[in-house]
């Protein structure tokens, strides 16, 4: 894949998703299965709308050098190609790795087995995770318990570039598709999924399908860009989230043009900091809990690879407003935050927690600040919604709210 981004100044290739390289190895496999068609290269749409070129090679060396129909094996009823997967600038654990995908003509007694994926769209379709691909092990996840660890984009894509093998095809039969890293299992000891609960592999993910490269450096440099240009155009209130999540939680809840604001990704020390020295006088920070939770602890860079702490910190503060040591067990053992706001909401804790995180919160974004920038932070999450806000939490809103009025943010 040849295209690039501009990160300051400097010129990166972007790579693809291992669900783009799961969708491409699939479209080829199905050519190959039902038409007879052995491709070099397939074309992937990606959720993004861009049309990728990805190359593509069969895992059956007998396969190679095959160009038409006339060379087809008509009686062959499965195939499997594969996708070196190229993650472009970007220093990801996953570049290099092949992505394989094998697929099966099943008959109508197929019986597919606990955890695979059947496509809506076309109930012949079956899914499923091979070696190298992890397991769900622990509830709370996107997939169930027992299913091959393949989010909902990357499953989309496959059995939409499958689908359309097959009505090329005219083919209406069944097909089971299996996903397959044969480095999986090593490679994910450099990934979070174990304490996911995720295990025996890697994830297979992708939300745009193309995968952009971007350094820590860069990201911090190009979150005082955006804070050296609102600055010069004499604004003086900042308006933060760490990502998409929280953007979309502005826009739609809080009502807050998206314009002017800037996303802080893992580094909000970075970003107070930054603000400060730009001579900014108001910063709302609106996020997620289960990233911004962990500034109760002071943990300025979110960054799962620095530190976590979650679930201690949510601990500590249901401890505090009354909880008990099972209690806390029971915290432990949660996977994401939604899962532990669920047990505070039914020990009827989940308000208390969160006013006593938010008063933590506070005072770890004063330390930070020193008291030179008037801080407030936001928290909510895409279940729940809104949790809870430090004590400038309102006022700063309505500011900001005010300046929306006016043209100013």
């Amino acid at each position: 894949m040849e295209d690039f981004v501009f990160k300051n100044q400097k010129k990166l290739r972007k790579g693809i998703t291992t669900g783009t390289c799961a969708a491409a190895a699939a479209k080829a496999a199905a050519a190959y299965l039902l038409c007879g068609i052995r491709k070099e290269q397939v074309q992937i749409m990606t959720p993004s709308g861009k049309v990728l070129k990805v190359s593509v090679n069969p895992v059956d060396s007998s396969l190679k050098g095959v160009d038409s129909a006339d060379d087809f094996n008509k009686s062959k009823d499965n195939t499997e190609f594969m996708v070196v997967k190229d993650s472009g600038d970007d220093p990801d654990v996953t570049d290099q790795a092949e992505v394989h995908v094998s697929i099966k003509k099943v008959d109508e007694s197929f019986q597919p087995l606990n955890g695979m994926f059947q496509d809506e769209q076309n109930p012949g379709l079956f899914l499923d995770g091979g070696i190298g691909v992890g397991r769900v092990t622990k509830e709370g996840l996107e997939q169930p318990v027992g299913a091959a660890a393949i989010n909902a984009v990357p499953r989309a894509m496959i059995f939409g570039a499958v689908n359309e093998v097959c009505r090329l095809a005219e083919f209406e039969g069944r097909l089971l598709i299996t996903v397959s890293v044969p480095q999986g299992e090593s490679l994910t000891k450099k990934t979070f999924n174990p304490m996911l609960g995720i295990e025996g592999g890697i994830s297979i993910l992708g939300t745009s399908g193309i995968l952009e490269p971007m350094s820590e450096k860069a990201i911090v440099d190009t979150i005082e860009t955006l804070i050296r240009q609102q600055h010069a155009m004499g604004k003086r209130d900042l308006l933060v989230t760490p990502g998409n999540y929280g953007q979309s939680y502005v826009a739609k809840y809080l009502d807050l043009p998206l314009e002017d604001s800037i996303k802080s990704s893992n580094y909000v020390g970075d970003t107070i900091d930054l603000a400060i020295s730009y001579g900014m006088e108001n910063f709302l920070l609106v996020g997620n809990l289960g990233k911004l939770v962990k500034l109760g602890a002071g943990i300025m860079n979110t960054h799962s690879k620095t530190a976590d702490g979650r679930f201690e910190i949510l601990s500590v503060h249901t401890v505090l407003c009354g909880g008990s040591r099972e209690m806390v067990q029971r915290l432990m053992e949660c996977i994401n935050t939604d899962q532990a706001l669920e047990l505070l909401e039914q020990w009827g804790l989940k308000e208390a927690v969160m006013n006593s995180l938010c008063q933590k919160i506070e005072e770890h974004m004063e330390r930070r600040s020193r008291g030179e920038i008037k801080s407030a932070v936001i928290l909510f999450s895409e279940k729940y919604g809104f949790l809870g806000q430090t004590s400038h939490g309102k006022e700063l809103l309505e500011l900001f709210r005010s300046n929306a009025d006016k043209g100013q943010i």
